[in-house]
């Protein structure tokens, strides 16, 4: 089988009503970013940056899986599907989707404030007092910014071996998960997804641009695709 490369951002899951990672005039929930996405915003205010991700948890067990997930689960009849996604919810796992990789960590998981591997299960509330095995501090298993992306090796090789690549919802703004593109082969055809798409000028190979919303644009690729296959 041919392998489709999905790159996912906020786009996929807005329409199953979680918010995009930032409103308009550049907050996220009206917070500076910094303060709620950085270890610096932690460590200087750790009950505010753990309610935030507790109140983002607790959203996304009032959401579902929406018909963009859906239809990039049914293409796995068709094709060796990869999800590269920068979405820390779990929505494609929710849907069916065999081979997601998260960039920016997993909402549903925790860590201890000093070691990245020491990644668990973790669904409920994070609180100030809430330890590991170890007796160590847990955060949530999010990429802050600053820190390393420990999957951007595995996604570039993915990346490297598409034979055809989606990119869904994304505004191909935020590094380095917008550089993924330029590991694609020349020859391979790009889809491009997203109701306000920015230019891609630094890419030589094939695109198409669907100026439109993720479930509506899912359907006119996942039958192009179809055909092509």
């Amino acid at each position: 089988m041919k392998k489709l490369v999905v790159l996912t951002g906020a786009g996929i899951s807005a329409e199953s009503g979680i918010k995009t990672f930032r409103d308009a005039d550049g907050l996220w929930e009206s917070h500076d970013i910094m303060e709620v996405a950085s270890f610096s915003g932690f460590i200087k205010n750790p009950e505010l940056v753990l309610d935030f991700y507790n109140k983002r948890r607790k959203q996304l067990f009032e959401v579902q899986p929406n018909l963009a997930h859906d239809i990039l689960t049914q293409l796995e009849s068709y094709f060796e599907v990869f999800i590269i996604t920068q979405n820390i919810d779990d929505l494609h796992e929710r849907s069916g989707s065999t081979n997601v990789i998260h960039l920016h960590g997993e909402l549903l998981k925790a860590r201890n404030i000093k070691d990245p591997n020491s990644i668990i299960e973790w669904k409920n509330n994070i609180n100030l007092g809430d330890v590991d095995s170890k007796n160590i501090q847990l955060r949530p298993h999010i990429v802050w910014f600053g820190e390393e992306v420990p999957e951007m090796e595995k996604a570039i090789k993915i990346v490297e071996q598409a034979d055809y690549l989606l990119v869904v919802g994304t505004s191909l703004q935020v590094y380095p998960a917008a550089g993924l593109i330029n590991y694609v082969s020349e020859d391979v055809l790009v889809y491009y997804i997203d109701p306000k798409p920015v230019e891609i000028n630094d890419l030589d190979n094939p695109i198409k641009i669907i100026p439109l919303s993720a479930t509506k644009g899912m359907k006119i690729v996942s039958e192009e695709l179809k055909r092509l296959k």
